[in-house]
């Protein structure tokens, strides 16, 4: 195995994205510190990502020595302060502006200065978030697809301030890692979710208004438009809470009415319909 490009990084959110990301970091050498404050949420990652590579296995695309090696560099903790050596830390906590201005502030208390801070935000400014920091130069965006582990693409979004070495860097380490990354600029929703989270919002407003069923909407853009799956189903796997956000924050940053969250969808995240990890959504995985 050739050398990692980051020997040490650490994760901070040990859900679906998190333990994904410390999943391809550990599998390519990096040794990894998983943080998170739930120890049930820790748990959780640090099972899901044992599952996820007894799968790789089982399908003969990892060894089983190899998966063990990866898996032991994975350490799990609960507390920021617990960083040390790492020289990337990748924030994948909840969608929320607030949230992740708190944690980019306690990363940069405990970090070491030369440390780059790296968010998996889907959506939110980078500016802003670097802007609440000692290091702006060092804030980046890295945007991971879901599931991390077989999705390609890394989003690279650089603030305002972001230097041109930080940028370079995660591009770099994105590959390393087996990735392909695509710079972005710090616009509401970047490239992805600004082209994606329409698309999604229009068909639940198909939905709501009775245009046609729900599997009548996906198998359009399945049949239709070569979609691997359809907008009520990737909505679902996403998450429809995280939906809503990212439209919000299209709404708020954009200011056009096209953005505007669908009233359905607000209907189903207040009632608790996330997708699949409640498992209810636009379908039912229970």
């Amino acid at each position: 195995m050739a050398k990692p490009y980051f020997e040490q990084v650490a994760v901070v959110g040990a859900g679906t994205m998190g333990n994904g990301i410390a999943q391809v970091f550990a599998t390519m050498g990096s040794r990894v510190l998983l943080v998170d404050a739930s120890a049930e949420a820790l748990q959780k990652g640090l099972d899901t990502v044992r599952g996820n590579l007894a799968r790789v296995v089982k399908k003969e695309l990892l060894s089983q020595a190899d998966a063990d090696a990866a898996f032991a560099r994975i350490k799990g903790a609960k507390e920021i302060a617990d960083l040390k050596d790492e020289m990337l830390i990748v924030e994948a906590v909840s969608e929320r502006k607030e949230v992740k201005e708190a944690v980019f502030r306690l990363l940069d208390g405990a970090a070491r200065p030369e440390a780059i801070l790296a968010t998996n935000t889907s959506s939110i400014s980078i500016t802003e978030i670097g802007a609440g920091t000692k290091r702006a130069d060092r804030v980046i965006g890295m945007h991971f697809m879901n599931p991390v582990p077989i999705m390609k693409l890394v989003e690279v979004i650089r603030g305002q301030e972001t230097s041109d070495t930080t940028t370079t860097a995660v591009m770099e380490c994105a590959t390393a890692l087996g990735k392909i990354p695509v710079e972005a600029n710090d616009f509401p929703g970047f490239v992805s979710n600004r082209i994606l989270m329409p698309m999604i919002n229009e068909a639940v407003f198909c939905l709501m208004e009775g245009v046609a069923t729900r599997e009548g909407i996906d198998t359009v853009m399945k049949l239709g438009m070569a979609h691997p799956m359809g907008p009520l189903t990737l909505a679902d796997l996403i998450g429809l809470d995280v939906c809503l956000d990212i439209l919000e924050v299209l709404h708020r940053g954009l200011g056009e009415d096209k953005y505007r969250p669908c009233p359905l969808l607000r209907r189903y995240v207040a009632a608790g319909r996330l997708g699949r990890k409640s498992g209810k959504g636009f379908y039912d995985y229970q």
